[in-house]
Formats: structure tokens, C-alpha cells, sequence
């Protein structure tokens, strides 16, 4: 087997872990009404779900650094099928927080592992290519992971999808043994080393523009199948259609987001991605009860907030070059951070305030995001210029 065909399995596997993630936003109404807990109560396993890969991730990768890889991705896998299990055969929502704490640290550890794995057998000069083939596969649970799950929920149990991801995830650790070659672990990098880069003030901004952008995305998205459902006024299946056309939006706008970072460059693509991004929140709260007008807007919104993404990848690692490991580990505990910060938030404006609010809480946080990445990308460019005055000045 190829080692592309190799890449292209471990994708596979993000895509079932990744479902494991956004799943539940798809069937957050249907989990609540089973459980008898309200739609805020029941968004909180979203954000019990962030803390942990968030915290636990980072720390996990530190400790079993030197493990060797494909050993780490199938005990990674075990503790994945175990956390499904809890989820199906354990009752109550006190269970079911337990199972989304399991799922989200064997999740963090599978794609940080995966990752390492498929840049190690990449071919030379196709590692960057490799990882992007992951992270896509990560993202295709949100096209047919999330929108499938929410077919399943409304037709059988939604402790059937848990059960089948994890028999899935069974037997992809089959799929790790027969393809995935065995690799030396490698040195830890220290959480204090990691830790040390927040005290530079760009990368502090940067990471905040990150919080921003996915938190006022989590707001909105944790409560976006109930949203659709009472304020939209729309059918299951309307609902499961949205969710689709926002998943196929979601990749196009990622793979618009590295095009336009190309072309025009990441000050540019990151700010008007940002305020599109608030645009369409806040015209979905206006969409009324029409799906000719709530599904362009939800893809819309899916477009401009997923072109984000690259473009903050690549402006992170623009900042520290010699870093760019620890950076993009830090961008993905803030997002994961920011997630949870998210559905908290959207939890307390549903139950104190109301679900129609969300939209604008969620639009207020991304704008002012994109407020503090266009304050930073002036006053950087602002800088750059004097710097290059001056140096025109000493040549003469």
C-alpha cells in the first residue's frame, strides 16, 4: 500500500472522530428532550467536550511524547471506542458528560498523533499536503457526519449513532495495525515552553482573534439545530438539509480562505472574513421562516467563518517560523477553549434571555475580532513602514 493510501485511511479516522465533536450540535434538542434537561443544560457537553481536549490534549502529547506513534494512535482509539460505549450503555446526562470528557482527550491525542504520522510518511516536499488531507477529512464530518447523525437521531435512538462510531472506531485500530507503519516517539516539548510564546504581545492579540472568531461561532452553532427548529420554523428535514449545505459551504469557504491569503494576503482575508462572517449572523436572525433565504445564509456564514481558519494558520506561523508546531498546537487549545467559552455563553443567553438572541451576541463577539485583527495588521504595517524610512534614511 501506498503511503498516499496510508494518509488517506488516517484521514478516514479523522472523519469518525470528528463526527464524535460536532455530532452533538446536530442533536442537541433530541439529547435534551431524552434526557429531560434543558437545550442549555445539554449545550454544556459541547463545552465539557472543549475544556477537556483543550486542557487535556496538550498535556497528554507532552507526556507520551516519546511513545512510539502508531502504539499511541491505537490506545488513542481504545480510549475512543470506550468513551462511545459509556455514552450508549451508561444512563443519564451525568454519564454522558463523562463520555464527552473520554471522547474529547482520545479525539486531541488521535489528530495531534495522526498529524505527526502523516507528515513523517509523506513523501519529501508533500508533508504540508499530507496534513491538509487530515485536517480535511476532519472537516468532512461536518458535510456528512453531522447532517447523517441528525437523519439517524430522528428516525432511531440517538444513542445508536455512539454505538455504531464506536464499532467504527473498533475497527480502524485493524486499519492502524495493517497500514500504519511503527516510528520513534520524539522529544517532549514542555508546557511551560509553550506557554512562555502568550507573553509576546503579537502572538496574545493573535491567539485573541482566534477566541473571538470561534467563539462567537460557537454561540450560534451549539444551538443552531434548535434554532433552526423554533425560530426558523423549519421541518427535520429542512433542518438536516441545512446542516448539509452548511457543511459543503464550510469547504469551500476553508479552501477559499488559503486561495485568498495567497492572492491578497491575510491582513485583507482575515478582517473582511471576519466581518462577513458577523454580516451573516445577524442576517439569519432576520432569515424568517423561508428556506430559500435560511440556507443561503447559513451557507454564507459556514463560508466566511470556515475561510478564517487558514488564513490564521498561516498568520501564526508567519509570526514565529521557528515555532510553528507549538503555535498551531496553541491555536488549536484556544479554539477548542473558545468553543466551550461559546456554548457556555450561548447557554446562559438561551435560558436567561432567549435562544432568538443568540445571533447577536455571536455577531458581536466576531466583530470585535475583527475590530482587534485590523487595529493589529494597521499598527504592524504602520511600524514596518517606519522601520523601512528609517533604514532609507541610514543608507543615505
Amino acid at each position: 500500500m501506498s503511503n498516499t493510501l496510508k494518509i488517506y485511511m488516517l484521514a478516514m479516522i479523522c472523519f469518525l472522530v470528528g463526527t464524535s465533536e460536532f455530532i452533538i450540535a446536530g442533536i442537541l434538542d433530541k439529547v435534551a428532550a431524552d434526557l429531560g434537561v434543558s437545550v442549555s443544560a445539554a449545550g454544556q457537553l459541547i463545552t465539557v467536550f472543549s475544556l477537556a481536549y483543550a486542557i487535556g490534549t496538550p498535556i497528554l502529547m507532552a507526556v507520551t511524547a516519546r511513545m512510539e506513534k502508531r502504539k499511541l494512535l491505537l490506545y488513542a482509539l481504545t480510549v475512543f471506542a470506550v468513551g462511545n460505549l459509556i455514552a450508549v450503555a451508561l444512563p443519564g446526562f451525568t454519564f454522558l458528560l463523562v463520555s464527552r470528557i473520554v471522547l474529547a482527550i482520545s479525539t486531541g491525542v488521535f489528530v495531534v498523533t495522526s498529524l505527526t504520522v502523516a507528515a513523517q510518511i509523506a513523501a519529501p516536499g508533500k508533508q504540508g499536503g499530507a496534513i491538509a488531507t487530515l485536517i480535511m477529512g476532519f472537516s468532512i464530518s461536518l458535510i456528512i457526519g453531522v447532517p447523517l447523525g441528525r437523519v439517524v437521531a430522528s428516525v432511531y435512538d440517538w444513542k445508536l449513532i455512539f454505538g455504531v462510531i464506536g464499532l467504527l472506531g473498533l475497527l480502524s485500530m485493524l486499519i492502524i495495525v495493517f497500514t500504519i507503519p511503527r516510528s520513534n516517539g520524539e522529544a517532549p516539548v514542555p508546557i511551560r515552553k509553550q506557554l512562555a510564546l502568550l507573553k509576546q504581545p503579537k502572538i496574545a492579540i493573535a491567539l485573541a482573534v482566534t477566541f473571538m472568531w470561534f467563539g462567537g461561532y460557537s454561540v450560534v452553532y451549539t444551538y443552531i439545530s434548535p434554532y433552526l427548529l423554533t425560530i426558523n420554523k423549519l421541518s427535520e428535514q429542512g433542518v438536516s438539509i441545512g446542516l448539509f449545505a452548511f457543511g459543503i459551504a464550510s469547504l469551500f469557504g476553508s479552501k477559499f480562505g488559503g486561495y485568498s491569503t495567497d492572492r491578497w494576503g491575510a491582513p485583507r482575508t482575515l478582517v473582511s472574513g471576519l466581518l462577513f462572517h458577523s454580516i451573516a449572523l445577524l442576517l439569519l436572525s432576520w432569515a424568517g421562516q423561508s428556506p430559500y433565504i435560511v440556507f443561503p445564509l447559513l451557507m454564507l456564514w459556514s463560508f466566511s467563518a470556515w475561510s478564517t481558519g487558514p488564513t490564521q494558520q498561516f498568520h501564526l506561523i508567519s509570526l514565529v517560523p521557528e515555532a510553528s508546531g507549538i503555535m498551531l498546537s496553541l491555536n488549536t487549545s484556544v479554539i477548542q477553549l473558545s468553543m466551550a467559552a461559546g456554548a457556555a455563553l450561548g447557554g446562559v443567553v438561551v435560558e436567561q434571555v432567549s435562544l432568538s438572541s443568540i445571533n447577536w451576541i455571536g455577531a458581536t463577539i466576531v466583530i470585535l475580532g475583527a475590530a482587534i485583527a485590523a487595529t493589529f495588521f494597521r499598527i504592524s504595517y504602520s511600524r514596518k513602514r517606519r522601520e523601512e524610512m528609517n533604514c532609507k534614511l541610514v543608507e543615505t
